[in-house]
């Protein structure tokens, strides 16, 4: 019997009722619609439309699994209409089965080899499944159905920004707000494309537009102020990073964490955010159930995750403690998601692995299902909420105890991020509260350095960095985000009491070096005093700091690698120590050096600091022979004692995770015994 002779098949009555049901449906009464088609299907059980609609009704009203049924049972009785299972795959689509969904939306396209919005959809599956260039062709397929379609073009310039083709990407985007200027995603992931392309100042007012358009946009408002402190447009930086504030207290989606850091040195605030961040975005999944046994060998197998493993700060700092663990007691395993290098950086590190994989074509899912398979014990984030993060990773659980450290100066709030590895003077211990995650101590600065990482020259001619010979140069080549209007202004009054002097900064891009020479100006300093300093290879980058007299750091933000590469360099760094992690970096690795007379609790003693060092050469002076026989027997610029301390505190996680035990505050000591923190207690798991 046809689905036409089935429904005139229909009594009048149960008709009337049936038509009822769907004026209902289309008026949005999905409940009340819901109830009349069960009253036709008790009448007639394989009544085609009645069981599709319910089903849809179903999952309009947020009943996916029923929905699922009784779209079955819809395409039980008849197979051969395409929207059933478009449907179905939808609904599967939303329920995570992205196999499944790829599978429903192949029999749509089917029968109906033009239905634009099953390629759509087909491509999410993919895009889900990390599929780029089979997202990419679903998508080209649906615009080749229907040209105008807005979401092809959208979703089109989604899989090109993931493939890595930002300018590809923008050009779709821009087909999508051609068609439809409302679409506020649209303008979103344009502004992402754009910051993809260094095209700062283009990504901030794209952004804008989006916020302008829906103003509560989630965790955009962050972003967009991120992108305008890139190129230090402060015009409305006050009360922006007031709202900031007030959004965080609130509970409100209005940032991700990263760009917290940067603005409000609080640590209680930075955790708020990111707790929201997390609980919105990266939500502890059970999906993959209990964790296996570990190994019988004793051996200690340790993942690290991150996307930067070649030529990269975090690399740079880690590489030889990569390098110098124990392979008797441990093995280590890389779980590469980042750009895809060949530069010798990324060989030397992937080699420190006993065993490498690059799993930029996994889900989350999948790369957690391999890190059991490989009985990973301990899972170790490099990124955190930084540029290329993966917390979902982590949300899946790839190993029975995880660890958030170096990537990340704050706490993940997430729940599932165990342990943070950090000293006493990153989270001293009546911070602890505001970190969700247990606290390790390590002896000394938490931060690894590489011991051998090539010297700097003795001498760099400033001239051929821009510089004039005889003038005090002081430099800052942290990232321009990371200076803020308050920081700026006592830089200009530096420069004035220092006659002469210059300031050495990073060229991150040609607007903030135009934002931050006009106000040079506005504080009554000529704006040729300000220096900047193209991005350059690591090697040149660290001969030239020879070439500068003082660094002085940002605030609330430290410089974290820049800090040590200044430090390595043999060039004298003024901090002020803040109360967030991250704006106590430069002071933990001035302590691990003994030279706190450059840790500042002020800014007036900053400044005043600061004029009195260029006021004293011989002092100066004095501090660099300081500074390079610290460098020589410190325990901060060698890998391998890192390396010994993180196994001391891996080894305890393990053991305490063996006994059933809960995380609980540790601490290394310097003789390599970790034990639990005096107050911390000893709670089964």
């Amino acid at each position: 019997m046809s689905r036409k002779k089935a429904k005139t098949a229909l009594p009048p009555a149960l008709q009337a009722r049936y038509r009822e049901a769907v004026s209902l449906h289309q008026a949005g009464q999905a409940a009340r619609a819901s109830a009349l088609y069960a009253e036709v299907l008790k009448v007639r059980p394989r009544h085609f439309d009645s069981l599709h609609l319910r089903g849809v009704a179903a999952l309009q009203l947020g009943d996916t699994e029923r929905g699922i049924g009784w779209l079955e049972a819809a395409i039980n009785v008849d197979g051969r209409v395409a929207p059933a299972h478009f449907n179905l795959g939808n609904a599967r689509l939303g329920a995570g089965q992205l196999e499944a969904a790829i599978d429903c939306f192949d029999r749509a396209l089917a029968l109906k080899p033009d239905y634009a919005q099953a390629w759509i959809n087909r491509g999410n599956a993919l895009l889900d499944l990390r599929r780029l260039p089979q997202a990419l062709e679903s998508y080209d397929r649906a615009l080749a159905c229907k040209a105008d379609y807005v979401d092809a073009w959208y979703n089109r310039g989604n899989a090109l920004l993931d493939l890595g083709r930002p300018a590809d990407a923008l050009a779709s985007y821009d087909r999508a707000l051609a068609l439809d200027a409302g679409h506020s995603q649209a303008w979103c992931n344009r502004g992402k494309a754009l910051a993809d392309r260094q095209a700062l100042s283009a990504a901030a007012e794209s952004y804008a537009r989006a916020l302008a358009l829906r103003p509560g946009y989630p965790f955009l408002f962050g972003t967009w102020l991120h992108t305008c402190m890139k190129v230090c447009d402060w015009s409305a930086y006050a009360e922006s990073a007031a709202r900031l504030q007030q959004g965080i207290v609130a509970g409100d989606a209005v940032s991700p964490p990263f760009p917290v850091l940067a603005v409000l040195d609080s640590p209680a605030l930075q955790q708020q955010a990111a707790a929201c961040y997390a609980q919105a975005r990266y939500p502890h999944s059970a999906a993959l159930g209990e964790f296996p046994a570990p190994a019988p060998d004793g051996r200690i197998r340790v993942g690290y995750y991150s996307a930067d493993f070649r030529e990269h700060a975090t690399t740079h700092l880690l590489l030889e403690t990569l390098e110098s663990h124990d392979a008797a007691r441990f093995e280590c395993y890389g779980f590469g998601f980042g750009p895809v290098a060949t530069d010798a950086m990324s060989e030397r590190i992937t080699g420190a692995f006993h065993r490498f994989i690059d799993v930029n074509d996994m889900t989350d899912l999948q790369v957690a299902a391999l890190s059991r398979e490989w009985g990973i014990d301990i899972a170790v984030d490099l990124k955190g909420y930084t540029r290329d993060s993966r917390p979902g990773l982590f949300a899946a659980g790839c190993a029975p105890v995880q660890v958030n450290y170096l990537g990340y100066p704050g706490t993940m709030a997430s729940g599932y991020h165990d342990y943070i590895l950090a000293d006493t003077t990153v989270i001293p211990p009546a911070h602890r509260a505001w970190y969700t995650e247990q606290v390790v101590y390590l002896p000394g600065c938490y931060q690894a350095n590489d011991s051998r990482r090539a010297l700097v020259a003795d001498t760099v001619d400033r001239m051929a960095q821009g510089l004039p010979q005889h003038a005090f140069v002081f430099c800052c080549f942290n990232n321009n985000y990371k200076i803020l209007p308050t920081t700026f202004a006592c830089w200009m009054r530096i420069l004035r009491a220092v006659e002469g002097s210059v300031l050495w900064l990073l060229e991150d891009n040609s607007a903030a070096s135009a934002q931050l020479r006009e106000a040079a100006r506005g504080h009554g300093v000529n704006p040729e005093r300000l220096v900047f300093a193209p991005r350059t290879d690591p090697a040149a980058h660290l001969a030239r700091h020879g070439a500068a007299d003082l660094f002085l750091d940002t605030w609330p933000c430290n410089a974290h690698t820049t800090a040590s590469d200044a430090l390595w360099a043999g060039l004298p760094l003024l901090t002020l120590q803040g109360e967030s992690f991250a704006g106590r970096v430069a002071a933990s690795l001035l302590r691990a050096l003994q030279l706190p007379e450059l840790i500042a609790a002020s800014v007036e003693s900053y400044e005043q600091c600061a004029i009195a060092m260029a006021g004293n050469p011989a002092g100066l002076a004095r501090l660099r022979e300081r500074l390079a026989d610290q460098k020589r027997h410190s325990a901060l610029f060698d890998g391998r004692a890192m390396a010994r301390n993180l196994e001391a505190a891996y080894g305890a996680m393990y053991e305490r995770h063996r006994a059933g035990l809960a995380p609980t505050p540790l601490a290394v000591d310097t003789q390599g015994h970790c034990e639990p923190v005096a107050g911390g207690a000893d709670v089964d798991a």
